[in-house]
């Protein structure tokens, strides 16, 4: 019986879980973030203040958006 021929092409690139978790690419491909501090402590917090984390942020900055498309090369949106 012969052996399986050895693959020769590139190695898969694979996403980095919480990059691909905090950003999302937009239909038009703009990156945009989440904003952090949801998750507890915040009885005290104002319900403006919360309505506010809710919202998705704009990713500024060329090298920031060529970083997390490094890390998350298979993103969509």
């Amino acid at each position: 019986m012969p052996r399986k021929a050895k693959a020769t092409g590139k190695f898969k690139l694979k996403t980095h879980k919480a990059t691909s978790k905090r950003f999302r690419l937009t239909g038009s491909g703009t990156l945009v973030r989440t904003k952090g501090g949801k998750s507890h402590l915040r009885r005290r917090t104002s319900d403006r203040t919360k309505s506010v984390l809710s919202e998705m942020i704009v990713v500024q900055g060329r090298k920031f958006v060529k970083r997390i498309k490094q890390l998350a090369p298979h993103m969509e949106g």
